[in-house]
């Protein structure tokens, strides 16, 4: 089993930032992808960012691209989100998820292990 714990959710007003960290611990694989994902409310979740195992190797939804960043500590399993410009349609609960494989984000198929979730809520 692999434990994901999130944090740096909050309230912040639009134009504001926020970076968000997650760490894996527990049976974590040699190498895996590592993303977020949110749901706000009243909508399904959505794909919002993924990294490899390199830094180059990053995938961003078309609608936080430019805003949001994502990187990763591979010493410790940490991954993080940059958010930057952040608007109220950016509110929702933010999921940190793991996937053995870094194409099963950028196909859009299942992950393997998910987070409880941040709750980050921008105010108009």
């Amino acid at each position: 089993q692999v434990q994901l714990v999130e944090s740096g959710g909050g309230l912040v007003q639009t134009g504001g930032s926020l970076r968000l960290s997650c760490t894996a611990s527990g049976r974590t694989p040699t190498n895996f992808a590592m993303g977020w994902s949110r749901q706000a409310p009243g909508r399904e979740r959505e794909f919002v960012a993924a990294i490899g195992m390199i830094a180059s190797m990053t995938h961003t939804a078309d609608s936080v691209k430019g805003r949001f960043t994502i990187s990763r500590d591979y010493s410790n399993n940490t991954v993080y989100l940059q958010m930057n410009d952040l608007k109220p349609e950016d509110t929702a609960v933010y999921y940190c998820n793991t996937a053995r494989y870094y194409t099963s984000y950028v196909q859009g198929t299942s992950y393997d292990y998910w987070g409880p979730g941040t709750q980050v809520t921008v105010s108009s």
